[in-house]
């Protein structure tokens, strides 16, 4: 799910750990502003839902969707995801789901998606930058899921750890990260954009991902940013 960004894994994991049991989490650790989560690739399917609940056209279905409270929303999405554990989609079902989403229904599901803010984000990736916030036991799992950049040996030769995870959809680039050097330096970055256009998407994300690579493998770089950020 980390490593790869794979929704379908968001999904299983919730169901694995339970979503009373994730919200919880998000109270233990003083996070007010994120709001609760909830099956997101299950909501994918609920155009196709109201489509054949009212036998509505993809205009009215539209329309309908973009109507509907976050409280049905989610229940809705709960919903699917729960039957799907008793009834999986079939591969034609899967294929008639895709027909569906087309740019302004994704953009409905994009705008819906859980919701918090840099700062809800920055509280958490200071206290995984810490190593004090959580007990060895938990960083002895938690830290080769998050830190997967720990494997190149040349981010190995500067930094003591270092962890990332970045989001994405047609509309919207995200980007959490945090590392410690072996001066003890510590810096977390988090980057939130909505409402892009394709090229917006492409310009950024090229920006960004060159934007990270000179941030972990170049110290100089990193610590005039530091320097500039702290002024």
């Amino acid at each position: 799910m980390i490593t790869y960004s794979s929704n379908a894994n968001t999904d299983y994991l919730m169901h694995v750990l339970g979503l009373q049991t994730i919200n919880e989490v998000l109270t233990q650790l003083d996070v007010k502003g994120h709001e609760p989560l909830y099956p997101i690739v299950s909501a994918l399917y609920i155009p196709i839902q109201l489509r054949d609940e009212k036998s509505l056209t993809k205009k009215e279905t539209l329309a309908a969707l973009k109507d509907m409270g976050m409280a049905e929303y989610r229940e809705r999405a709960l919903a699917i995801h729960e039957n799907w554990l008793e009834k999986p989609l079939t591969k034609e079902e899967k294929a008639q789901a895709i027909k569906m989403l087309n740019l302004d229904v994704q953009r409905v599901w994009s705008d819906r998606l859980i919701r918090a803010s840099t700062s809800d984000y920055i509280s958490i990736l200071e206290k995984l930058n810490s190593k004090n916030y959580f007990t060895e036991d938990v960083h002895k799992y938690l830290d080769p899921v998050m830190e997967h950049l720990m494997q190149n040996p040349r981010n190995q030769e500067w930094l003591t750890h270092a962890g990332q995870k970045g989001g994405s959809t047609a509309f919207v680039l995200t980007l959490a990260a945090y590392a410690e050097d072996k001066e003890g330096n510590q810096t977390e970055i988090a980057f939130f954009a909505n409402d892009l256009n394709t090229m917006e998407q492409i310009k950024l994300s090229s920006s960004m991902n060159s934007f990270q690579l000179k941030f972990l493998t170049d110290e100089k770089f990193r610590m005039r940013l530091q320097r500039e950020l702290s002024m």
